[in-house]
């Protein structure tokens, strides 16, 4: 099923956010593994993914990094692809994932900033699978061991609540890092699975 590089590049976007890397590195050295070990048919896509992820993680810090931003940050509402926005809003309707409240889309903007503060060059990644987006900002809010404003202070967050550049970074490379970028990366390997389901590939 996937026996030509140019095959396997044109399904890679549709599993994964379109990026240089995809096409350029993980597209060619998938081929060459799929040469040299072919896939499991029975589910042939979903071995391809699986033997994605094993490659990417395989990739040097930098790369791994590189892949995951390809990803769009939690609570983007422009430049999304129409995978990306359906995931973010849970599965619901396009008209629906404009009625995510303004609050929420604002908290995940510092929740965002905060996060790459902390994790200097990584994107925070989830497997949303169904959660809406206030779900997913409580999951960075424990993340990062901030608070839950949008629950306690649902005119705004408290006026002590730490900005992003008051927060303190986590060593690039150090073991803590490297565990957040390992499963930002698993969980890029679960949206793709999610994905060739939606798709019935």
């Amino acid at each position: 099923m996937y026996e030509t590089q140019d095959v396997i590049a044109s399904i890679l976007p549709q599993l994964f956010e379109h990026s240089d890397i995809l096409i350029t590195k993980l597209a060619p050295e998938l081929f060459q593994s799929i040469r040299n070990t072919p896939l499991e048919t029975t589910d042939p896509t979903n071995a391809l993914i699986e033997r994605a992820i094993a490659i990417i993680h395989a990739w040097n810090a930098h790369e791994q990094a590189e892949f995951i931003a390809a990803h769009p940050r939690i609570g983007a509402i422009k430049q999304l692809s129409a995978l990306s926005a359906k995931e973010q809003s849970g599965g619901l309707s396009a008209t629906t994932r404009l009625q995510t409240p303004p609050e929420v889309l604002k908290r995940l903007e510092h929740l965002n900033a905060c996060y790459e503060r902390v994790y200097s060059g990584l994107r925070y990644i989830t497997f949303v699978n169904g959660r809406t987006r206030a779900a997913i900002a409580r999951e960075m809010e424990d993340k990062l061991q901030l608070g839950h404003p949008l629950e306690s202070y649902p005119d705004g967050p408290p006026l002590n609540e730490p900005t992003a550049e008051s927060l303190i970074c986590v060593a690039k490379n150090s073991e803590d890092w490297l565990h957040e970028l390992t499963r930002a990366v698993d969980d890029v390997g679960e949206i793709a699975k999610s994905r060739q389901k939606s798709l019935g590939l």
